[in-house]
């Protein structure tokens, strides 16, 4: 399998995740996430959940693979810790008000699962890959 395919599937898993997590959330335990700022109420559901994970994953892959074509040494490390950091600053805007604890645990889980899976996920590499290298 190619990098970019076991990438390809990895970016659609993370899509999914946040999407997973809403649906138990909002259908199945009826707890719709909502953040309220004043007069304005924004009402968050799967495509928008999906969309900003879609971003996020794009984001992590296309970084990496700069890193890696451009021969940074250690370029797994570096985005690791790249990627690490982009999650720890995620959950900055939960610690702000207008929404409530059930809403801030959801978003916040979001987060996680995006992250649970993309982390791990772009960061390996493809069955095979280290086997050439040992040939080599």
């Amino acid at each position: 399998m190619s990098a970019r395919t076991r990438r390809f599937g990895i970016t659609t898993l993370a899509v999914l995740a946040p999407v997973l997590v809403w649906l138990v959330a909002d259908p199945l335990l009826g707890h719709p996430l909502r953040i309220s700022d004043g007069d304005r109420t924004l009402d968050i559901g799967a495509v928008p959940a999906a969309v900003v994970a879609l971003l996020a994953s794009l984001s992590g892959w296309g970084l990496l693979a700069a890193l890696e074509r451009f021969g940074v040494g250690n370029a797994h490390a570096i985005w690791t810790v790249l990627a690490g950091a982009v999650l720890v600053v995620s959950f900055l805007p939960l610690l702000g008000g207008g929404m409530s604890g059930g809403t801030r645990v959801s978003l916040a889980l979001m987060h996680l699962a995006v992250a649970a899976v993309l982390i791990p996920g772009l960061r390996g590499r493809p069955s095979g890959a280290g086997a050439g290298a040992a040939r080599g």
